[in-house]
């Protein structure tokens, strides 16, 4: 494994991170405690540190799975989560960014982690509207100096959104999540170079763009009904896997999954830090951590 600095925060974070919207059952399974317990277990067993979750992945219910699994070590982890929204069930969550519910979010992020901190507490795709409140930073801010959270993040709902990006310092926010894999490219304009001038970490988050980039979805493609994907326009999941079958035959060397080339096409632009694949089991747990085999010594933010 590989680690690098996520910008001004100081954390050590693994390259690769264990995304994990799938425990909150949105991508066409469940999971149970022993299914969270072989995927982590096998991401430490490799060297990853990083988690990322949050609040309206099921009712808290992805995170109740992580506090379970990793109360025992919990000190060999990177615990992100996010904030601003409640989950009534599934593919169906309202705002919750007023300064009054955060403070009930966190609480409850805590009790569902079973941890007394949280080293990145992150701003959840809301508004600008909402980002704008003074009020909601000066309790964040508040929350950080009593403990309960190590480092304030933002997580964009759009990958343009340089409104949010260039106010993280001025919100004392040292990292920003984006949307970024080798389909969308967006925040390679203007949120990147943002992030750079500022020392701002970066997530990547849906890397294999919702897992087309393994390739392993054909044109015709179709997902269960439980399954998020489902919810994508037919023509955009079209696109998708015919713009993939390009980059597999133009792009990828030989021999290479295609998988880990795509982690490590995203790990190569010098402004993003991790990324956060979600992963369904320990196989593909390892298939997203051979991705470091695949990236260069030399990023601006290596330790």
């Amino acid at each position: 494994m590989k680690y690098r600095m996520l910008g001004k925060t100081g954390l050590r974070v693994s390259v690769v991170g264990v995304g994990t919207w799938q425990f909150g059952g949105e991508w066409g399974r469940t999971y149970e405690k022993q299914d969270v317990d072989a995927i982590l277990g096998r991401a430490k067993e490799l060297g990853i540190n990083l988690i990322d979750t949050a609040e309206c992945y099921g009712d808290h219910l992805s995170e109740s799975l992580i506090g379970e699994s990793i109360q025992g070590n919990r000190e060999d982890w990177i615990l992100a989560t996010k904030f601003g929204h409640h989950f009534h069930r599934n593919f169906e969550r309202t705002d919750m960014f007023k300064a009054g519910d955060i403070l009930q979010q966190l609480e409850a992020s805590l009790r569902a982690l079973k941890t007394d901190y949280i080293d990145l507490y992150q701003f959840h795709s809301g508004p600008d509207s909402s980002f704008d409140q003074e009020e909601l930073w000066t309790l964040l801010q508040k929350q950080v100096q009593a403990g309960k959270i190590r480092h304030l993040g933002i997580s964009i709902g759009s990958n343009e959104n340089i409104h949010q990006t260039s106010l993280a310092t001025e919100v004392k926010a040292g990292a920003i999540q984006v949307v970024y894999n080798r389909l969308d490219r967006g925040p390679e304009a203007e949120v990147f170079p943002s992030c750079t001038e500022q020392n701002l970490g970066v997530l990547a988050r849906v890397p294999l763009a919702s897992g087309f980039l393994s390739g392993k979805y054909k044109p015709g493609a179709t997902f269960a009904s439980d399954d998020v994907r489902s919810r994508w326009d037919s023509s955009k999941l079209e696109r998708y896997a015919k713009e993939v079958e390009v980059i597999e035959r133009d792009e990828v060397p030989a021999g290479t999954n295609m998988a880990a080339w795509a982690l490590a096409w995203c790990l190569k632009h010098p402004a993003v830090t991790s990324v956060i694949p979600g992963c369904k089991d320990p196989a593909q747990v390892e298939a997203n951590a051979a991705a470091v085999a695949l990236v260069e010594d030399g990023h601006p933010q290596e330790v």
